[in-house]
């Protein structure tokens, strides 16, 4: 009996208010499409560890298959020790890519939060000028300044180096945008205040302007990271030496004259991606609001 009435008022509610089942309609419909696109988003990464654990002949097979007729673990013992004659396998390629990308990452954010509370919050001559030349020079194509800066790093003996790796990529141009993007929002209302306490630009920029732009900071350390990690043409142009170079640069190993070792190139990309992947996942929160408040949102 009270379940009767229980129904009978919930379906007389539904038809007096239409607008709640209309408003579920809506976002069912639109979870479902998110749904779809996020599965065909992922689909490549999907396929790219399925493909890790199949043989060679079953990742070359013609249909292709989804799942792995058998399931190879070998191929990632494999694919970390590499083919070929280097002994050292992929572990060194680890070591240099964490090392180059560790310092740039740091080099970055700190040349980055410093020019960019300058042009935020500081008043000098030219300042606009200066850095609308700044903008203008990521119009530049990387591949017109090639030539220049090998010049450069050759005349400075930085070849086959990880100087030559790290130093022209301390200095960000996006960056400086980015940190002056979020440090324009900081009220001026905190700069009196630091005055008040007896706090100069140093001590404004350490102890107030850094903690609050942590959002900002993670969102530059992680393109930052990003970049320095996916470095190809930049590291085969300025090394000679597998001991100097990073961890894409180990993946063309898996391509041989005979052939692309696909299953285990699978596995190699999916271990290479893994570091990247965890620091997003650590530092998503704040990579969403960085880019909320710096401007940069779509």
């Amino acid at each position: 009996m009270v379940s009767s009435i229980q129904t009978s008022a919930m379906h007389q509610v539904m038809v007096g208010h239409p607008r709640p089942l209309r408003r579920l309609r809506a976002a069912l419909v639109v979870h479902c499409i998110l749904l779809i696109c996020g599965l065909l988003i992922a689909f490549p990464f999907i396929w790219m560890i399925l493909t890790s654990f199949k043989t060679q002949f079953e990742a070359l097979a013609y249909p292709p298959t989804l799942l792995p007729e058998q399931w190879r673990w070998q191929n990632y013992v494999d694919a970390w020790q590499l083919p070929g004659s280097w002994p050292k396998g992929f572990p060194r390629y680890f070591v240099n890519t964490v090392f180059i990308a560790g310092i740039t990452c740091s080099g970055a954010l700190l040349t980055s939060l410093v020019a960019g509370y300058t042009f935020a919050k500081m008043e000098f001559f030219g300042k606009n000028v200066i850095f609308i030349g700044l903008l203008a020079t990521l119009m530049v194509p990387f591949e017109a300044t090639l030539v220049p800066d090998f010049i450069i790093i050759k005349t400075f003996h930085w070849y086959n180096t990880y100087t030559a790796q790290i130093i022209p990529w301390i200095g960000s141009v996006f960056g400086i945008f980015l940190m002056r993007q979020f440090i324009s929002t900081l009220p001026n209302e905190l700069w009196e205040a630091a005055q008040i306490d007896g706090l100069g630009h140093a001590g404004y920029l350490r102890w107030i302007v850094t903690p609050l732009s942590l959002p900002g900071l993670l969102t530059l350390g992680l393109f930052t990271f990003l970049d320095s990690w996916n470095a190809l043409i930049w590291p085969l142009i300025v090394t000679s030496s597998d001991e100097m170079r990073p961890i894409q640069v180990g993946l063309a190993y898996f391509i041989t004259e005979e052939g692309t070792q696909v299953n285990q190139l699978m596995a190699a990309a999916t271990f290479t991606i893994i570091p990247v992947l965890v620091l997003f996942l650590i530092t998503q929160r704040q990579f969403i609001e960085g880019i909320a408040q710096s401007g940069l949102k779509g």
